[in-house]
């Protein structure tokens, strides 16, 4: 028996939460299936892993209507102490500290680990009226030129227009394209990594031991959690047990401080460094997301932001597209986001290969732009928030009429229109704003569904063509 949606996603971490988040908003049919038999509910399920979220990404959320819980438990990153053995050596913020401006209102990265921002991204689901299918893998797929037959492991087949994989850096989805993963791993840089409880700690620095010959061990305090985060280096070939005593011995050996107790282990995974990239992102009608496509090392804290931008860049397109925009439209989703990926994957491995524990806005993902892509027409860039003063008199700011899955049309004509054309201010997916001045310096500034630029014109008729497009 055959089920029909528009959109299957597979893979219910960050990135295929993000765009079934998106797809609901948008009214758009989907099924986000997810082999894991249970929800992350805790750092016991799943860990702390990606903790880092980046300003460009808190942005992502609050469009998406999560930022509030998350920044009711999030946290900025305390400052690090670095220790030799038990001399202090160095203390320093890995981020320099920056209060809010009109143009960033979310200045700093903050800590707030993976699983707790898997459940805020399903709470909001769940406000909109999905629902993740656990304990549910999918088993095989064939697609042809009208969609994907995909067959899950609970025996359904499931027929949909389109499937999105976001289901790791080992997608069996990309191995079962043939889709190359051109990169490195590492052996020698490799690591264990756990959730713990400690005793005789404090919880207002990143706790950093180096001993020569021996190795590191940090120990980051979790925002809105009684536990750490437990990062040690392994030598090449180490395969430690994952066991608290274990751990214990690492921390002792290495910080030779007395009073550290480790009362709890609560998750834990050996991890190697790994660096790469997908040569495709698209096969068909079967686009690659998130660690599926590129996996990063740790430093900079570049991968589930990475990824969540991709489905918020690939969400508004499986929409309109949907809706009867052509479906070249797609083929720009690897366009703007491979280039992105590279970019991320050589910063993180610069600052890898540096040892550098300092960040600055480079890791921030404010700057990154589409300019010079088929979608920007004088445009690109990511828009910044700020007051914007309305032929009316009255005064919005840039975020709040963006906010939603919408165009956003900023010009101060009243009723833009071309020859023989609609009127643009009543197309249904456009909200039209008419500010004092013209916006950029052109009559018409067309604001895409993610924040970006993507036309600046004062001819009606070219920004008519490119909503054609679109």
């Amino acid at each position: 028996m055959h089920a029909n949606t528009a959109v299957l996603i597979v893979g219910a971490g960050p990135t295929g939460l993000t765009l079934a988040v998106d797809l609901a908003r948008r009214g758009v049919a989907f099924r986000i299936v997810e082999r894991a038999p249970e929800p992350a509910a805790g750092s016991t399920a799943v860990g702390s892993k990606g903790k880092g979220l980046q300003p460009r990404t808190q942005e992502v959320f609050d469009d998406l209507g999560v930022i509030g819980p998350i920044l009711a438990a999030a946290t900025p990153y305390p400052p690090l102490r670095v220790r030799i053995g038990r001399v202090p050596i160095w203390q320093a913020r890995m981020h320099r500290p920056a209060a809010a401006t009109d143009a960033v209102p979310f200045p700093a990265v903050l800590m707030h680990p993976q699983w707790r921002t898997e459940a805020v991204l399903r709470e909001r689901l769940a406000e909109l009226g999905g629902r993740v299918e656990q304990g549910t893998a999918l088993t095989g797929f064939e697609q042809d030129a009208d969609g994907v037959t995909a067959v899950l492991g609970t025996g359904e087949t499931l027929r949909a227009r389109y499937l999105v994989a976001a289901d790791g850096g080992r997608s069996t989805v990309r191995k079962a394209l043939g889709i190359g993963f051109t990169g490195e791993t590492r052996e020698e840089q490799r690591m264990t990594l756990g959730d713990v409880r400690a005793e005789g700690l404090d919880r207002d620095h990143i706790h950093v031991w180096v001993r020569p010959g021996k190795g590191m061990v940090a120990l980051y305090p979790m925002a809105g959690t009684d536990t750490f985060q437990m990062l040690a280096s392994l030598k090449p070939g180490a395969t430690p047990e994952q066991t608290l005593s274990e751990y214990q011995r690492i921390l002792a050996e290495r910080s030779m401080v007395r009073g550290v107790r480790l009362t709890e282990l609560l998750w834990s995974s050996l991890y190697r460094v790994n660096v790469r990239l997908a040569d495709r992102y698209r096969s068909g009608r079967v686009f690659l997301a998130g660690d599926a496509v590129h996996v990063h090392p740790p430093t900079g804290g570049q991968g589930l932001n990475t990824g969540v931008q991709d489905a918020y860049n690939l969400g508004w397109k499986l929409a309109r597209v949907l809706a009867g925009a052509p479906e070249m439209l797609l083929d720009i989703y690897e366009e703007e986001r491979r280039p992105v990926a590279a970019r991320v994957l050589g910063l993180s491995v610069d600052l890898l290969d540096k040892k550098s524990y300092k960040r600055d806005e480079d890791t921030y993902q404010l700057s990154l732009s589409y300019r010079g892509g088929s979608l920007a027409r004088r445009g690109g860039d990511r828009v910044p928030d700020g007051p914007l003063p309305l032929a009316d008199g009255t005064r919005a700011r840039v975020f709040d009429l963006l906010r939603g899955p919408h165009f956003t049309l900023l010009s101060p004509d009243p009723a833009p229109r071309v020859v023989g054309g609609p009127r643009i201010r009543q197309m249904r997916h456009v909200r039209a704003y008419a500010p004092a001045e013209p916006y950029g310096g052109e009559r018409y500034t067309l604001v895409r569904p993610d924040g970006y630029v993507g036309i600046s014109t004062s001819s009606a008729d070219e920004l008519a063509a490119y909503l054609d497009m679109v």
